[in-house]
Parts: C-alpha cells; structure tokens; sequence
C-alpha cells in the first residue's frame, strides 16, 4: 500500500457510493481530504476529512472547492472526480431539463474543476475523472448519457497533452456497470435490465491504484 502521507487530495462527489470509497482508501494511506458533495450528512460518514458541501450546477462550484481544498491544506496534490448523474429512456423522451442536468453535472462539472485545478495543483500532481464504460460503447435509450460522458472522456485525453507544461497527470477512467445504486437515483426514465454490476469496492481499489501509479487511460476492460 503507497504511502500518502503529506499528500493532499479533493474528492469530488465524495457522498457517493463510489467517491466515498475512494476517499476512504486514500485517507487508509494517510492523505489529507478534502470531501465535496450535496449531502452533509454522507459527507460527515466518511471520516477525518476537511468537508465542502457543494452542488455542482453551480457555475462556480468548481472554482469554489479547488479554493477551499488549497486554503485548507496549504497545497493541492491531487484531485478525484467521481460525481454523475444518468438518465434513460429513448432520445426523442428526453426533456431539455434532463439534458441540462446531464451536461452540468457530467461533463461542465468536470471541465470546471479540472480548470480551476490544473494551475494550482504541485508539480506531480493528479486530476483523475471518474467517466464510464458507455463513452466507449453508446447505447441506445442512454444516448444523452452516452454522449455527455464521450464528451468528458475526450476533455480528459486532450488537457493531458496540456498539463504535462505543468507537471500534472491528467486521468480519465472509463469502469463498467458498477453496483453503486446511480441506476436506481435516474434523474429520469427506468432503468432497462442490466447484468450484475462489478462489485464497488474492487472498483474504487483499482481506481486508487490508476491514481497513485503512472497511468492516464483507465478503458473497461482494465478492471
């Protein structure tokens, strides 16, 4: 287990079922957290951590956590994104609300943590976004969602190229279905049938291995 002593990081999303885990594995190694989320009552959960609560349709609520995690901490090491929404039903179906919320949360959302981040994060620092396995293989009746998460996945792969000016290793990661309930929260429409998911905390174990080894791409078939 890598020792993360000294080492500083933003979880965003962190009252999720995969974001908690992840926070919890990096303060098992010692990190110091920065945990953000609309829920304070999840966030209290997850431990010794420095807590934000934030919702992320907020223009500038990307801004505003990557301020507070640095003012708390006195540096920045590393940011995690690992917040979404998702919504099913046939494209036709699919209202402009719906559509708002998928964009803002899924793929605004992370643009603007990764820009607030890149310049103040130390020279060897991560930002490391949470996508899925759909910005590889859209499906139908998750054709917004697939979209969206494409779009965050080829954010991710072109900044990457830009943050290596400023010594950060930018990280996108694309996990299958995942058993962390996101399916049964659907801002809207019902879930179609889905095969058993991975199990979340095998998940977010290999996620925290992505972040604190070398690697930049994370594809499904990873895990």
């Amino acid at each position: 287990m890598t020792d993360l002593s000294g080492k500083t990081y933003l979880v965003v999303g962190a009252s999720g079922a995969l974001g908690s885990r992840i926070a919890r594995r990096l303060a098992d190694r010692g990190a110091d957290l920065t945990v953000t989320g609309r829920s304070a009552d999840a966030l209290a959960e997850i431990g010794d951590a420095h807590t934000v609560t934030a919702d992320l349709r907020d223009p500038d609520a990307g801004r505003t956590v990557v301020e507070a995690a640095r003012e708390q901490h006195g540096r920045l090491d590393g940011v995690v994104i690992a917040a979404g929404v998702v919504a099913f039903g046939p494209l036709t179906e699919i209202d402009d609300d719906t559509v708002d919320d998928l964009v803002l949360v899924d793929f605004l959302a992370p643009l603007r943590v990764l820009r607030a981040a890149l310049p103040v994060l130390e020279p060897g620092g991560v930002i490391l976004n949470v996508s899925a396995v759909v910005a590889e293989k859209p499906l139908p009746n998750m054709a917004v969602y697939s979209a969206v998460k494409a779009a965050t996945a080829a954010l991710f792969t072109a900044a990457r190229t830009e943050a290596r000016r400023r010594k950060v290793r930018v990280v996108d990661v694309r996990p299958p279905h995942t058993e962390t309930g996101l399916a049964g929260r659907a801002i809207a429409g019902d879930p179609p049938r889905l095969p058993t998911g991975l199990d979340p905390d095998a998940v977010a174990e290999r996620i925290v291995a992505a972040l604190v080894d070398d690697e930049t791409d994370v594809p499904s078939t990873a895990f």
